[in-house]
């Protein structure tokens, strides 16, 4: 039987399913060089997304991360996530395919992509940039649940992707809707329909049931999944490594995963989680309301704020039910990024108003116009588009453009020739008010877990503010801290 390898994606996924990526870059240096050393054929390693949270929330400089995690990692293929074009909020091409000439430019030379219509058509142009920067792209097969979401969809669909000859394709589960049954009918078809290329199966664990899928699809020949470390694992993330390796070798299948070079990196993450509050991903049950209103797990946090805001948190089933009413009108888009954002707060505000449609985003019109996607304008149901567009404010959408300026046009605009590629593109991200703030922001945190020297953790304890006397006591051993009058360490 073949040998199943294994794709890790707890630093990028795992970190922005679970935590929303608030784990710190010193967090994920410790750990990255023992990853390195487990055997996983690739990790996923970062997404421009991330350049916004590490700068505004963290004040951290997300170029220390891909400079100095690159360095530690020697063994295994490093991979963005994510695409030039794509994403909740459009960014200049020119500074887009800046950001991944530096990424190629620190050894990474992988990305795994979508279109959120499974549009192959225009997915084209996005492969063909990053080749043409270096860069070889995975190309994603989203997978969904809807009357036009049929079998001979993925047939056609993968046929389509296939053709634009990518390094791989990737069936991505992103809403965690697949059955094992499901899956029986619908890896075929898409192995039948992709040619020699190799495949890849991505799955988010929303409903409990994606490492039985992934014992399925292997079975039928999708021999790369992708898995991620507890506690990053499980819950809206991906399997645990630790349970799909124990049931993949039960099978009677290979892997070269290590999972004891593991364990330390495992311990380091619950230290982490513990330290900062971070949940810890566990299995998930069942939920057939999932296939109603399929909204993503992180968004069901976001619908619990935007009530609580107006003080209707008791509403959450009904902005859950008026969600699957929205996504049916508007034709039945993918749940994923930025389409599901669109959807689900359009559904918020349709409960909160009291009356459908009595106010729409500007997300709405732009979606009725086409704007996110030609499917959006073809696919609505006409009464619902006439009603969203027939309002003052679509006006001022009609005939719009993406504004693309070039490199040139956005450094004189930020700040001039002498600017860094690295600080414009943080500016242009995360503002420059927060990138400011990032340069008056000091030394970044560091993290320590029990492996580590005794002298750091000594010096981390005399950083420790509320403590006066520390003392620890073992047999044969006694050490004493303590702060004398002017707060230095004696």
């Amino acid at each position: 039987m073949s040998d199943v390898t294994f794709v890790d994606t707890t630093l990028r996924d795992g970190n922005q399913s679970l935590w929303a990526y608030n784990m710190r870059t010193a967090a994920m240096l410790e750990a990255i060089e023992g990853m390195d050393r487990a055997g996983f054929e690739s990790m996923e390693f970062f997404s421009a997304t991330m350049i916004k949270k590490y700068v505004r929330e963290h004040k951290e400089n997300p170029w220390r991360w891909i400079r100095e995690g690159t360095k530690r990692a020697r063994n295994t293929s490093l991979r963005m996530h994510g695409s030039i074009r794509g994403g909740l909020e459009k960014k200049p091409t020119s500074v887009a395919k800046l950001v991944v000439s530096h990424l190629v430019d620190n050894g990474i030379r992988l990305t795994r992509n979508s279109n959120p219509w499974n549009d192959y058509s225009v997915f084209k142009q996005e492969v063909d940039d990053l080749r043409e920067l270096g860069m070889d792209a995975v190309a994603n097969i989203i997978y969904s649940v809807s009357p036009r979401h049929t079998d001979e969809y993925y047939a056609q669909k993968a046929r389509e992707a296939a053709a634009l000859k990518p390094y791989r394709i990737c069936f991505k589960d992103v809403g965690g809707m697949l059955t094992p049954e499901r899956t029986r009918t619908l890896v075929p078809i898409v192995l039948e329909n992709i040619g020699d290329i190799p495949v890849e199966f991505h799955a988010h664990c929303n409903n409990g049931l994606a490492p039985l899928n992934y014992l399925e699809a292997i079975k039928l020949g999708m021999t790369t999944i992708h898995t991620s470390v507890p506690p990053l694992a499980n819950g809206s993330a991906q399997p645990s490594i630790f349970n799909m390796l124990r049931n993949v070798r039960a099978m009677g299948h290979t892997a070269s995963v290590d999972e004891k070079a593991l364990e330390p990196v495992r311990e380091h993450f619950t230290f982490v989680a513990k330290r900062d509050g971070l949940p810890m991903g566990v299995p998930r049950a069942f939920d057939q309301s999932v296939y109603s209103h399929q909204v993503p797990g992180g968004m069901i946090s976001n619908f619990v704020h935007q009530l609580r805001l107006v003080g209707m948190e008791d509403k959450l089933p009904a902005a859950l039910e008026e969600a699957a009413r929205v996504r049916a009108e508007w034709g039945y888009p993918i749940m994923v990024t930025p389409l599901s954002q669109f959807v689900g707060t359009q559904a918020a505000i349709n409960v909160i108003m009291g009356e459908r449609y009595k106010q729409v985003t500007d997300q709405s019109i732009q979606y009725a116009l086409g704007i996110w996607g030609r499917q959006g304008a073809e696919y609505m149901d006409p009464d619902v588009k006439d009603r969203i567009l027939g309002r003052p404010r679509a006006k001022a959408w009609e005939n719009w453009e993406q504004p693309d300026p070039s490199l040139k046009e956005v450094r004189a605009k930020l700040g001039g020739p002498s600017m860094s590629d690295e600080e414009m593109i943080m500016r242009v991200y995360a503002g420059d008010e927060a990138v400011e703030a990032l340069q008056n922001a000091g030394r970044p945190r560091e993290y320590l877990s029990a492996s580590q020297p005794l002298v750091r953790l000594i010096n981390e304890l005399t950083r420790q503010q509320e403590y006066t006397q520390v003392y620890i006591r073992k047999p044969g051993f006694s050490l004493t801290l303590g702060r004398q009058a002017d707060g230095a360490a004696a």
